[in-house]
């Protein structure tokens, strides 16, 4: 239960006590501001604690967006400010201060003077907070109202203009995500917003929503694995109200204010699962009719993967950089309008993605499917990207800061080799050295693997030459502007060569093995960016030097290929993917689940781009 204390004399008619108690808040009332103090001191420290103004007129959705959004620790709206049990100390200090300043004493309370000591007490205490520079989250309240009138007249039109907006429809239309795709803008939210308040209304959570989500993909490659069309028709309309699951569960966490930890780790995690499992359901249908496609479903998956790195690591190396001036990329050439749904579409974002996919499941063949997510991710892959590496031109001469820096390090994902040699190493190379060295180091491997006999030494030689590179890359730290493109090389590196060995194997198997493999790493990947990005830092160490490293994995996949049998490497791929998956999944799951429980600060994952 939280608590709010109403501070000021109650106004006849208003419905602020009935509002507050249907936000779930036990109300109190304060007879003055010492007498608030006592009420704030008196509230348990586990508990949200509200100061609300007795004469406040507003929207219930203005004051719950302003009093329970679990997300900030402080937040305010006009009249009215509150505090989670992480800002209490700061929301305590500026009462004392402001009771101590409105001559709240005996003899004021005695002659009744207290009522104005005690008016305008939340606003004040929001003031003081700002004056002490403390982060005082305050909502986007649009049309909504949220007001605290001086006199009856002030107070009609306040009524007014609250009677004068639709509540209901602001905030429908808030639970749909700013920045959305033309397909999820125009065929997909124009309805799920109303399942989600349907959901809303009968309890449902968004992490359930986003649990049938994935059962609802998971059900879908099932569909396409069997490999008639029927079932390919099947798993299209199921991907499909997949998607309008995955939208539902955040409209649902923004239209109810339900946002954790846990819920933003369950969305992402399932997001990639669903994509990934599907490719998977493909692949197995396609080799039903006789048509082995597995190369294609890799392929595709590690081009999604290498897509969202470049966006992650991005992302992250820029974060605590100064901004650089005028036009960086070739999106910001682009303006509104048509413009704006083109440069949206291009990137082929995550609606127009799975859109195309469900209509070529159910049109056409794997095959064709898979060609077309290959060619269309690999034009988006090249515009993004050039965009990104011409931010990092405009950047040349920053250095980013040891937060940014230590991010790229944590998903450069470097094992006890590259860690050990780097030790040892020159660190003096400038960043653009940097990438001449690690580029070329990546690209022979894979070359190398791609290009060479089945069994033979030069892949393991190449993967050797691979780890002292990776180890010169990383052996200073990562301050450089184009330093971000690291993690996102070895990534390709070390999934192209799974992919390259595997196909050079030439026994059937392999390809499904090294897809096994390679979904179970790139989880560990994720799981990294979404712990950086909930300022939990990386997985733990132990975990990275279990698994390897990238650098480290890569050379026992070239070495195996080296050393066993076309069968042999099969089997030892398969007991590799297993090994990793039930460690990183293990930890991963402890870690989130242990998180949540333990009350860390609830955060909302608004999705990836692509």
């Amino acid at each position: 239960m939280s608590t709010a204390i109403l501070t000021g004399q109650p106004v006849p008619g208003a419905s602020i006590e009935d509002d507050l108690r249907a936000l779930g808040f036990d109300v109190l009332h304060a007879a003055g501001a010492a007498d608030a103090e006592s009420l704030l001191a008196a509230v348990p420290g586990d508990r949200r604690v509200a100061l609300v103004d007795s004469r406040f007129v507003g929207h219930l959705h203005a004051l719950r967006l302003g009093l329970t959004d679990p997300r900030f620790p402080i937040a305010a709206i006009p009249g009215a400010v509150t505090a989670q049990p992480a800002g209490r100390q700061a929301l305590t200090r500026a009462m004392a201060r402001e009771t101590s300043a409105g001559g709240d004493t005996a003899a004021a309370r005695a002659s009744g003077a207290t009522h104005t000591a005690v008016a305008g007490l939340a606003d004040r205490v929001t003031a003081a907070l700002d004056a002490e520079g403390t982060d005082v989250h305050r909502p986007a309240l649009g049309s909504l109202v949220a007001a605290v009138p001086a006199d009856p007249q002030a107070r009609n039109e306040a009524r007014q203009a609250v009677a004068a907006v639709d509540e209901e429809a602001v905030r429908l239309k808030s639970a749909v995500k700013a920045g959305d795709g033309f397909f999820t803008t125009f065929f997909i939210s124009p309805y799920s917003r109303y399942l989600a308040r349907w959901c809303a209304r009968r309890g449902l959570t968004p992490n359930q929503v986003t649990t049938a989500s994935l059962l609802t993909a998971l059900i879908a490659a099932g569909c396409a694995a069997t490999g008639t069309r029927g079932g390919f028709v099947a798993a299209a309309v199921l991907l499909l109200a997949s998607f309008v699951l995955d939208c539902t569960d955040g409209q649902l966490a923004r239209y109810s204010l339900q946002y954790s930890t846990l819920g933003a780790w369950l969305d992402a995690t399932f997001d990639r699962a669903k994509e990934y499992a599907y490719y998977a359901g493909l692949a197995l249908g396609a080799a039903r009719g006789g048509d082995d496609v597995w190369a294609l479903a890799l392929g595709a998956m590690i081009l999604q993967t290498g897509r969202h790195m470049v966006d992650f690591a991005f992302h992250e190396g820029t974060d605590d950089a100064p901004a650089a001036a005028g036009p960086t990329a070739p999106t910001d050439r682009l303006g509104g309008g048509w413009t704006l749904w083109a440069r949206r579409m291009i990137i082929l974002p995550i609606g127009e993605r799975w859109a195309m996919i469900a209509v070529l499941t159910a049109a056409t063949t794997p095959r064709i499917t898979f060609y077309a997510l290959l060619i269309g991710c690999a034009f988006a892959a090249l515009y993004t990207t050039a965009g990104r590496v011409l931010r990092s031109l405009a950047r040349r001469g920053e250095r980013r800061g040891d937060r940014a820096a230590r991010a790229l390090a944590d998903l450069a994902d470097s094992g006890p080799l590259a860690e050990g040699l780097a030790r040892v190493l020159p660190k003096r190379l400038p960043g653009f050295a940097v990438l001449a060295i690690a580029l070329p180091g990546g690209a022979a491997v894979v070359a190398v693997s791609a290009l060479t006999g089945y069994g033979t030494v030069w892949p393991a030689l190449a993967a050797a030459v691979y780890v002292v590179t990776s180890a010169l890359a990383v052996a200073r730290p990562l301050t450089g502007p184009p330093d971000w493109l690291l993690p996102p090389l070895f990534r390709a590196a070390e999934y192209l060569t799974v992919l390259a060995l595997a196909a050079k194997a030439d026994v059937n198997g392999a390809l499904p093995a090294a897809f096994g493999l390679v979904a179970a790493v790139a989880y560990h990947h994720y799981d990294t960016v979404y712990r950086i990005r909930g300022d939990a830092g990386a997985p733990p160490s132990w975990l990275v030097r279990a698994i390897g490293g990238h650098e480290g994995r890569t050379l026992l996949v070239a070495v195996l290929a080296a050393l066993l049998t076309a069968s042999q490497f099969k089997v030892a791929l398969t007991a590799v993917a297993v090994v990793i998956a039930l460690l990183v999944l293990a930890e991963s799951i402890r870690f989130w689940v242990s998180a949540h429980q333990g009350g860390a600060p609830a955060v909302h994952d608004e999705g990836e781009p692509a």
